[in-house]
């Protein structure tokens, strides 16, 4: 840890250094407007980069959206009626527009403009399709048309009247970006979109995201939030929410970095938080993401290889664009900071907002600059906001905005192709193109033109083509055109590439739905490649595994995880694919000579299937259940000493209240009073029925918990188990070499705001509790932030831990947590325990503001 403080360290330095050949700027004075020559003046960028103007005011004003078509035209939103003036009067007006951009002369600047779409209320979200797009505006989804080629909308088609129903710019839908599965994918919704047969379909998906969404090479959808810079996904969508009676942990949301620092090279006072301690440093200057938006894969080779891959992303309030490495950690997705005190792009002008990046036909990143003094929408404009806009004169001038380009030192632009009028033949070879976008303009355009002759050659570049994403594209055209054959995907389920094995695995799992014949050819092979297939190719195998009939499929489950159950993602995809099976591979394993020992991996994936089946509600299979226990002593085997600690979780909830009648007492109650501790044996008498008891007396008056709280106590156990038990184990008491015990923990049972900054920022040093002192290597020098983590589940493992294993305090709510991570902006490494109890007396006792 030391070692990291000390890099930090030189990392400021450097980024101090750096500032300080930037002229002095008074970060309290105005911040009126630069020209674009003064604007290209103010950038600090990485070496070897330049920044080149590509379009601005009038031709481009407010943009907040950019893409490309397939002739190289720049299609813009421009949301011209956000924020007018301070109080956001007149937001309402149809001023919005979309805006395409052409370079006429072929100079590498956009000379034409015409507007597709004109007096739009706040256009949000932008996606190409054939002969027009989908547009985000009012509110709503809308089909637009433009039915003679002239680039202006002929018709508009009203499509989900829920799209965006929020209305407030910072939290309702947007993206409709295309993805490489042929559906539209949206950030902060649960929605989804595709033409099949001709119609437009909605279907519902995982929520993700804040604004602005990507994807990488592989598909793999990549979004953020404004705290937090980088979250993607690490299976393909709809997945892992099969399952109705399992709630995953990991595998979607996944956050690639802790990273929250940002190095702006000026005074940034006008930021929303500002007058919280820590939010800026004593240069005035934003210590972390406060406006992580839009971020962008760069599938691009221009830059040179150690980009490639790399994701970029905005940060309007602090002027700059940040770079993040992503490499591979097995199944899992990790991103740093190569240049941790100097950002990729940053400017010395206030006025500078990033909000868009998209990459152009060219292999250069683009960046739509809203080129605004306020952007910070009105619903959440602080009184400190308000004054340091109106005292820097922020608010106007508005209707400005710019497009610039970053590219390699001497780049010169090039005419852009025009892919509409290339031959089917011709797109079919650019999907192996170096650039991501052409790869993935080329298989809209052949799925869009159905053109059937193509489709040998695209069997051929799938079977035999020599680039491992040139086959991935032509495999998923084919899917996109309804031409894909059972023999194909058969041929390919083994291939030397995992990629292309994973992704016709997947494929083929809609055709066996069609032809369940299928499902017996493959079982075979998917037992005897199990045993040795990487972490890549098990996962997906874990995904797929509802293909196979119940027998095998349990046969597949202990195989797998038996080699890969310490990873959480594996867990969490064998029980997604174990819709109404559950209770199969549980009564596998119980009874498996195997698993006489136990160890935390068995320990958490009984509980998980032990909660799945009880959320299934089937008495016949809880019955049976208790059977199990019953013919245990809890007290000396662990299996029934699981699941009788699972049942108890579980029947707190009320849907579960009254579940199983028995005509006696059954003895299971007698195991809980003798097993559980007082609350928990309470909870599990909510479960059953039976001469003499009601389920009801234990509803309320014998447990400290309200019934939604009981339902945070629940869900919390099961984020614990995917995000705690490794360190500090299943029964709370702490594994040893990795995490102290929290059974009697004054750090959990006590001040609510100290526990939830330790998992918002993380631990280090020693610690004591209950009177002993826990320092390495008894236990991990360092416990990591969790600060990925959103603040609703951050509460509910707090609540479960405070509550769990005799320790008895109070829940925590969300709103606590979100508070807490809000005040204390700006802590960018772990605390040591005489820090954290320090900071919690200044908060508790605030110095006196008299003189």
């Amino acid at each position: 840890m030391h070692t990291i403080r000390f890099l930090f360290l030189i990392g400021i330095l450097a980024c101090y250094a750096a500032c300080s050949q930037q002229e002095a700027i008074d970060g309290s004075a105005p911040s009126p407007p630069k020209s674009t020559k003064e604007a290209l003046r103010s950038f600090q960028i990485e070496s070897g980069f330049e920044i080149q103007l590509v379009a601005s005011e009038p031709l481009v004003q407010d943009p907040i959206f950019i893409t490309f078509d397939e002739d190289g035209r720049l299609w813009v939103i421009e949301m011209r009626s956000f924020m007018p003036d301070i109080d956001g009067e007149g937001e309402s007006l149809p001023l919005g527009r979309i805006n395409v951009l052409e370079d006429s002369n072929r100079d590498g600047q956009m000379d034409k403009s015409t507007i597709y779409l004109d007096s739009l209320i706040m256009p949000r979200a932008l996606g190409l399709i054939k002969g027009g797009a989908l547009v985000a505006e009012n509110n709503a989804l809308w089909i637009t048309y433009d039915d003679d080629g002239d680039l202006v909308a002929d018709r508009k088609e009203l499509f989900d009247p829920t799209y965006a129903a929020n209305g407030i710019p910072e939290h309702s839908d947007n993206g409709l970006l295309r993805n490489i599965d042929n559906w539209y994918y949206n950030a902060k919704s649960k929605l989804r979109y595709r033409q099949i047969n001709g119609e437009w379909v909605r279907d519902s998906t995982e929520a993700r995201g804040q604004y602005g969404i990507s994807h990488d090479d592989q598909g793999r959808l990549i979004y953020n939030y404004n705290w937090s810079q980088l979250h993607g996904d690490l299976v393909p969508p709809n997945y892992l929410n099969r399952n109705p009676h399992h709630s995953p942990s990991s595998g979607i949301d996944h956050g690639l970095t802790l990273d929250r620092r940002i190095y702006p090279i000026r005074p940034t006072l006008a930021v929303n938080r500002g007058y919280i301690p820590g939010t800026l440093d004593e240069e005035g200057r934003l210590l972390e993401f406060t406006a992580a938006c839009s971020p962008v894969v760069f599938r691009s080779p221009l830059f040179s290889e150690n980009y490639y891959g790399n994701i970029f992303v905005c940060e309007p309030a602090g002027n700059l664009i940040k770079r993040n490495v992503v490499r591979e950690a097995g199944i899992v997705l990790e991103a740093f900071d190569p240049n941790p005190g100097r950002e990729f792009l940053a400017s010395t002008d206030e006025r500078f907002r990033p909000v868009h990046l998209a990459v152009g036909p060219d292999g250069a990143m683009y960046v739509a600059d809203m080129y605004r003094g306020l952007i910070q929408h009105g619903s959440y404009v602080t009184p400190y906001l308000r004054e340091q806009t109106l005292k820097k004169e922020l608010v106007l001038p508005i209707h400005m905005g710019r497009i610039w380009r970053i590219v390699p030192k001497k780049w010169k632009p090039s005419p852009f192709p025009k892919l509409s009028q290339e031959s089917s033949e011709a797109l079919v070879q650019r999907l192996n193109h170096e650039i991501g976008w052409h790869r993935d303009i080329s298989q809209r355009l052949l799925v869009e033109r159905k053109d059937r002759s193509v489709i040998p050659g695209l069997e051929k570049m799938v079977k035999d083509g020599t680039h491992e994403l040139g086959r991935m594209h032509a495999l998923w055209t084919l899917e996109g055109m309804g031409a894909l054959s059972s023999d194909l995907l058969l041929s390919l389920i083994s291939d030397p590439s995992t990629l292309l094995a994973n992704h016709s695995l997947r494929l083929l799992e809609e055709k066996i739905n069609q032809e369940p014949s299928l499902a017996e050819i493959i079982q075979t092979s998917f037992l005897e490649e199990a045993p040795k297939a990487s972490r890549k190719r098990a996962l997906q195998l874990a995904l797929s595994a509802a293909i196979l009939p119940e027998a095998k499929q349990v046969d597949l489950g202990k195989i797998l995880f038996e080699k890969y159950g310490e990873e959480p993602l594996i867990r969490d995809a064998l029980i997604s694919s174990l819709t109404n099976r559950e209770f199969q591979l549980a009564q596998a394993l119980w009874n498996s000579e195997s698993w006489s020992k136990s160890n935390p991996e068995r320990e958490i994936f009984l509980e998980m299937l032990i909660t799945a089946i009880i959320n299934k509600k089937d008495t016949q299979q809880l019955r049976e259940l208790v059977r199990w226990i019953e013919k245990k002593d809890p007290n000396e085997d662990w299996k029934a000493n699981i699941a009788l600690n699972s049942m108890a979780i579980q029947a707190a909830e009320s849907q579960n209240l009254g579940l199983l009648t028995y005509r006696d007492q059954p003895s299971i109650i007698a195991l809980a009073e003798k097993n559980l501790s007082p609350n928990k044996a309470d909870f599990i008498k909510r479960m059953f029925q039976w001469p003499g008891h009601s389920p009801e007396m234990f509803a309320a008056s014998t447990v400290s918990l309200s019934e939604s709280e009981l339902k945070q106590f629940a869900l919390g156990r099961q984020k614990y188990l995917s995000s705690c038990a490794g360190c500090h184990a299943s029964d709370g008491k702490g594994v040893a070499r990795m995490g102290p015990p929290l059974v009697g923990s004054e750090w959990v049972t006590e001040n609510e705001t100290r526990l939830a900054l330790i998992l918002l920022h993380g631990m280090e040093g020693p610690l004591e509790i209950a009177g002993k002192i826990y320092d390495a290597p008894e236990i991990l020098p360092v416990m990591p932030s969790h600060s990925t983590m959103d603040d609703g589940s951050i509460a509910a493992i707090l609540t479960y831990i405070r509550n769990e294993w005799g320790n008895q305090a109070g829940p925590v709510s969300g709103r606590l947590v979100g508070t807490t991570r809000h005040l204390n902006q700006g802590r960018v490494y772990p605390w040591t325990a005489t820090e954290l109890n320090e900071h919690i007396k200044r908060l508790e006792n605030p110095p006196s503001q008299n003189p």
